[in-house]
């Protein structure tokens, strides 16, 4: 009994493994099929219109078969290369879909266009007719069936005609329906178009596309449907669109929902270019009886019928079928736009964002840059004009959209304010950066989009950089004083040195009014002083410079610089805690990142580690400065692929971090690990950094070098004076120079402003204890100035 139910039991298993093994078969089956359509010997997609698709610009998809069946040569080529400008002038690709040789094309050449208009023997090709042309390697234009097939299967979600097929008259005998019908019935794209041709049936076309289930709306003041070369066909459209935004927003529903069926938008013949009706009808009644004469039908009937129209017209229904096709790209290409602009609206809504809680966003301000980022492929860069082997990639970029960019990332969705030109690059960076919030953007014509190149040496370490810049400075006040209510509301607000002077004055003092938390993110040694021209930079709370950032800065300020670059670790720690000295006068922190070195953390500590928070007044005056080295994450020279964002993704890994109320250590660790991921990543940010791989767990389920504390124990101006040029310079160095230098042309030889008193009364005490100046040059203990200065402590906890 056992025995025969394992055997049933072994054939029903038997039974469903064939049935799972024919089903993975036939669905590999199917992706391979679709996979060489779109990739292979079926389908090619015009690299400029592949390029648009996957930006998300709007592209708009045009037949062939008015090229090769709807009018001579070579009217047909002007007809068409106009329409394509017309598309373009608009603002979107145009795409013709047409056969060569057995081959899908989306998008045409002029060569191919010139080949189509003027060859005798080419197909009219609709569905039913695509597996013999493509198996037969002819060539065709595609109808309005044919093309949305080609156009859906691109992505295309707006296709241009000049009048769609319908029901021909008498159909209700011959059963002569277009395949147009059907394929709008069955095929998600928007059909713009003159209504139906006026030599069919329309009304019965009207039922028929009822019952196709195919949403038709006609476009402009009047609900009344086009009868192709008039405006008027004494038939109502179900719907109306007002205008292209009305349209866009029609069309996106279609597509939200998921319906298998088209729209068909139908846009009137401009008034003056339309033909009489009275006209028009006596023309078709004419060529229709010759058409049955001559026993002409199918698929030849409609060209011999817009033929012999125009004939019978003296060229009048070709003019109109002429301007009607230019409104109609004109029309097309707008609502291209406008939908374009509505699904990345729509995609940008669907985000989690922080605006649409009660939490007030961060904003960000700065530079936006398509970049292009080469790598170096051998350690030594050659010169002479010579071509060194490399990667050379394009990235988008610039300080705040980086910072931005990252932050998005770890769910904070800043606002963010900068400006780009209206060219080639704006649309690609708008929808490269979908994730985050880009609706403040200024899009300006006739200005160029800021682009910048960086050369990479094999190290993974920028060489040069150059850049074109100048749309930054549109960031203005102005521009920015808009959202004073955001800024107002921020929990951060991040500016960078790429916005104008005026612009970070007036966030200066914005955060000086309302007590706002500013980190001033430098950009590089010639941008980093901006704040620093005046007393703007004290209402800074945080400023993450590098080193050459840092004496930038200092060297604006009057303070004294390194004689010497330091090579030691230990020495450069140093040199960046004395660097960072003066500033935390009125800063909070100073996050000093000397690349693979690490970062330096510099601020104030209330019996712990450094706050990452403003503190009060009088808890700020009780407070040690103090500061921490955070060792990098070790990383090799091979995986190092892009520096540009690292220090941007740094300072944006802390900022999430500090605004989730995470402890100092964290907030900088999750920082290292953004810096980490970006340093690995063809982009300035990477796209894996999220929520999930930047957290406090992260954090802790890592293993750390050990951070290495440097804590000053000072009080006064002086005694940091004493310090700085202690650990800049070394006081027996000092003292020594001092001896064979007279006071006042010491600070020149040393490239420095000024000598601070009480540095020379120490510099010269050292002197005379170690007896290398006369008595009379010497201090004696009793005299005032031998007091020793307050306690100044540099220690480094290994």
């Amino acid at each position: 009994m056992h025995q025969g139910r394992t055997i049933l039991l072994y054939k029903m298993i038997a039974k469903i493994t064939y049935r799972l093994a024919r089903h993975v078969s036939t669905e590999t089956h199917r992706t391979t099929q679709v996979r060489r359509f779109l990739h292979g010997a079926y389908f090619r997609i015009q690299p400029s219109i592949q390029e648009a698709l996957v930006e998300g610009r709007p592209v708009v998809a045009l037949e062939s078969t008015i090229i090769t069946h709807g009018m001579s040569y070579p009217q047909n080529l002007s007809m068409a290369r106009e329409v394509e400008k017309i598309v373009m002038r608009n603002g979107a690709v145009p795409a013709t879909i047409g056969i060569l040789k057995g081959q899908i094309h989306v998008g045409l050449t002029d060569e191919e266009l010139q080949f189509l208009a003027s060859s005798k023997n080419v197909v009219k090709v609709s569905r039913r007719d695509l597996p013999y042309v493509l198996s037969k390697g002819l060539s065709g234009g595609t109808t309005v069936s044919g093309t949305m097939i080609a156009a859906h299967k691109a992505g295309i979600p707006v296709f241009v005609t000049g009048g769609i097929g319908g029901v021909h008259r008498g159909g209700e005998n011959t059963l002569d329906v277009s395949a147009d019908l059907t394929e709008l019935g069955r095929t998600p794209v928007a059909v713009v178009s003159a209504g139906v041709k006026s030599i069919l049936d329309i009304g019965r076309t009207l039922e028929y596309l009822e019952t196709q289930g195919v949403c038709v709306a006609a476009f402009g003041e009047s609900r009344m449907f086009p009868a192709f070369f008039s405006s008027q066909s004494g038939f109502q459209a179900p719907y109306h669109v007002q205008d292209e935004e009305e349209a866009a927003e029609l069309i996106a529903s279609a597509l939200g929902l998921g319906l298998s069926s088209g729209v068909l938008i139908a846009v009137p013949c401009p008034q003056k270019q339309a033909a009489s009706s009275q006209l028009i009808e006596d023309a078709i009644q004419q060529a229709l009886s010759e058409a049955r004469s001559k026993g002409i039908s199918g698929k030849e009937l409609t060209p011999f019928l817009l033929q012999r129209i125009n004939e019978l017209t003296n060229g009048k229904s070709l003019d109109s079928n002429l301007a009607l096709i230019q409104n109609n790209a004109r029309v097309g290409s707008c609502i291209a736009v406008a939908l374009s602009k509505l699904q990345k609206a729509t995609r940008k809504g669907s985000l989690p964002r922080r605006g649409n809680t009660t939490v007030p966003q961060p904003v960000v301000i700065g530079g936006i840059n398509v970049d292009f980022i080469a790598k170096a492929q051998n350690s030594v860069i050659l010169g002479g004009g010579q071509t060194n082997a490399g990667r050379v990639r394009r990235t988008f970029g610039g300080v705040g959209r980086n910072l931005a960019d990252c932050l998005s990332r770890l769910g904070l969705t800043p606002l963010f304010l900068s400006a780009v030109g209206k060219d080639e690059h704006s649309e690609s960076i708008l929808h490269y950066c979908q994730h985050m919030d880009m609706s403040a953007i200024l899009q300006l014509e006739g200005k160029s989009t800021a682009t910048y190149s960086a050369m990479i040496t094999s190290a993974g370490e920028l060489s040069i950089g150059l850049g074109d810049m100048d749309i930054h400075q549109q960031i203005t006040e102005q521009y920015v004083s808009q959202f004073k209510e955001n800024l107002c509301r921020a929990p951060l607000v991040c500016i960078d040195g790429n916005v104008p002077l005026s612009t970070i004055q007036y966030i200066c003092q914005l955060a000086k009014d309302h007590q706002l938390a500013v980190c001033y993110e430098p950009t590089d040694e010639n941008k980093a002083s901006k704040p620093f021209l005046s007393d703007s930079w004290k209402a800074l709370t945080y400023i993450c410079p590098n080193l050459q950032e840092l004496k930038a800065i200092n060297r604006t300020l009057g303070n004294p610089l390194p004689a010497e670059a330091p090579s030691r670790l230990e020495d450069i720690v140093k040199m960046a805690a004395a660097l960072a000295c003066p500033l935390l006068s009125h800063l909070c922190c100073v996050i000093v990142t000397l690349g693979s070195h690490g970062v330096l953390l510099c601020g104030r500590s209330l019996g712990g580690s450094i706050s990452l928070r403003p503190a009060p007044h009088d808890q700020t005056a009780a407070a040690s400065l103090c500061a921490t080295h955070y060792p990098a994450i070790p990383i090799s020279r091979e995986e190092i692929v892009n520096v540009s964002g690292a220090g941007d993704s740094l300072m944006a890994g802390i900022a999430a971090g500090m605004l989730a109320n995470h402890d100092t250590d964290t907030c900088v660790r999750m920082g290292l690990l953004a810096a980490r991921l970006s340093l690995c990543s063809y982009e300035p940010i990477s796209p894996e950094i999220s929520t999930s791989t930047i957290s406090q767990e992260q954090v802790q389920s890592k293993p750390w070098p050990e951070a290495k504390e440097v804590s000053w124990t000072t009080t006064s101006a002086a005694d940091r004076d004493v310090m700085l040029y202690d650990n800049l310079i070394g006081l027996p160095k000092l003292a020594t120079l001092l001896s064979r230098h007279p006071e006042p042309a010491l600070p020149e030889a040393f490239g420095l402003r000024r000598l601070p008193g009480a540095l020379h009364l120490q510099a010269t005490r050292h002197l005379w204890t170690e007896g290398c100046l006369p008595a009379e040059r010497g201090v004696h203990a009793e005299h005032p100035g031998a007091r020793r200065p307050r306690a100044t402590q540099l220690s480094v906890k290994l």
